[in-house]
């Protein structure tokens, strides 16, 4: 029986991207991007092997990403070309030695979140072609022009797709077309299927469908939309988290005199954690970073989770505040965190554990009559998104919760019918389950139906 191969094409230079490394390599949500598409091969149970092609540069990177998480299938990595063209190349020749009938799929190394389903059919649609393209609707209406920017033809938009990869063959196929192209000189293709198309047109290219969270990371928004999709999928998973993980967990908590950060004290210990808090009440006000360190010295090494809830907010327009209130605001909400982060980074990295941070909805546009609150806590989505690039070893994550049930909140709006409300004990229990997973950089968005 021929074996299923994924090629994972990583030899692109990003130069849209403008960033110092390829865009493979760039952090998504605390991880390389390359690492969650070979993932997704990894996990597939119909691929046998992986391949990744990849600049002479980066080989020594991707083989640290392998045995770090322990890629088993990934059995070669080889050098790339100079353009597409020469890395489809180079991979057809590192597979010379494989059946003619082996089913090989090339991915881009930047799209991150293709998915199972896609996979699986790509592989199942070979059985009955030799070429597959993977592709969704076009949105929006096509245009034909001509050089002077004048239409030339509008094609029906039912017809119209967005081309993906993966992209599946039979692999003599692809060898016999690409042998053909270099024997003409023709190389100006922009995918594998486009080869097919031009060189061997009698062979049909099967199309299936994708999904549409399958995106390119080409320019930085892709990779905030990317993270987006990625916390919508964190948000799901957290229903099969465990909380029996949390027996014997040793948890610090700052802030936990009410509100989230005493529900999340509650209902770890009710888990069977061992949990220390502290808060201004009990003498740590986490704006000093002699309180922050003091106390983390006298909890002890072992700390598996740190979560700072410490927040004050001060409702009035900027102009009617004091600067006494614009301290307090800054120091507790911001130069506090930056505080709990800088202290709680050798106790971390020993465990390999998670700091959790917390900020506001308010963070995503600044609010009225709150505005230093608003960016104190969209201060804190950029700390933790810096942080979790810069440590290795350590998660780093942002809970950010809508509306919630809290003394803070009635002291500042006034009363508000409860039921309108999120439970601060929901807000917890999402909070515990985030520490026992593997993501770092997410910013988990806690709605009122969430259970």
């Amino acid at each position: 029986m021929s074996k299923n191969i994924a090629v994972i094409l990583a030899g692109g230079e990003g130069n849209r991207f403008k960033a110092a490394i390829p865009k493979q390599f760039i952090k998504l949500a605390g991880k390389p991007v390359i690492e969650y598409t070979l993932a997704a091969f990894e996990d597939h149970p119909l691929i046998d092997e992986i391949v990744v092609v990849v600049r002479k540069d980066y080989e020594d990177k991707v083989w640290e990403i392998v045995k770090k998480n322990s890629f088993n299938k990934v059995q070669k990595i080889i050098r790339g070309g100079r353009d597409r063209f020469d890395s489809t190349f180079s991979a057809l020749q590192s597979l010379k030695g494989y059946p003619n009938d082996t089913k090989v799929l090339f991915h881009d190394a930047v799209r991150p979140l293709v998915d199972e389903e896609t996979i699986t059919k790509t592989i199942d649609a070979l059985d009955g072609y030799n070429a597959v393209d993977t592709a969704i609707d076009a949105t929006d209406t096509i245009i034909e022009i001509d050089e002077n920017w004048i239409i030339k033809n509008i094609p029906n938009r039912a017809y119209m797709k967005r081309g993906q990869t993966p992209q599946g063959f039979r692999l003599g196929i692809l060898q016999k077309a690409y042998q053909k192209a270099l024997e003409r000189g023709q190389r100006a293709f922009t995918c594998d299927c486009g080869v097919i198309d031009t060189i061997l047109p009698e062979e049909k290219i099967k199309v299936v469908r994708s999904n549409e969270k399958n995106i390119k990371i080409t320019y930085p928004i892709d990779l905030y939309v990317a993270e987006k999709y990625i916390q919508m999928g964190t948000t799901k998973s957290l229903e099969d988290v465990d909380v029996k993980r949390l027996i014997g967990k040793k948890i610090v908590i700052f802030g936990n005199s009410r509100g989230i950060g005493k529900k999340i004290e509650e209902l770890a210990s009710l888990y069977g954690a061992n949990v220390v808090g502290c808060s201004r009440k009990t003498g740590v006000d986490v704006s000093n970073i002699k309180d922050v360190t003091s106390f983390l010295k006298n909890v002890g090494e072992d700390i598996d989770i740190i979560i700072n809830t410490a927040a004050v907010l001060v409702k009035k327009p900027l102009e009617l505040m004091n600067f006494e209130e614009i301290d307090k605001v800054i120091d507790i909400n911001y130069k506090g965190a930056v505080n709990v982060a800088y202290a709680s980074k050798t106790y971390l990295e020993k465990t390999k554990g998670m700091l959790i941070n917390f900020t506001s909805s308010s963070y995503t546009r600044g609010r009225a009559n709150y505005a230093i609150y608003s960016s104190s806590k969209a201060a804190i989505v950029n700390l933790t998104q810096a942080l979790s690039e810069e440590w290795d070893n350590i998660r780093v994550n942002c809970v950010n919760p809508e509306r919630t049930n809290t003394p803070m909140r009635f002291e500042n709006f006034g009363y508000e019918d409860p039921s309108t409300l999120l439970n601060a004990e929901t807000v917890a229990r999402k909070t515990l389950k985030l520490a026992l997973t593997p993501y770092s950089g997410i910013i988990l968005d806690v709605r009122k139906d969430a259970k």
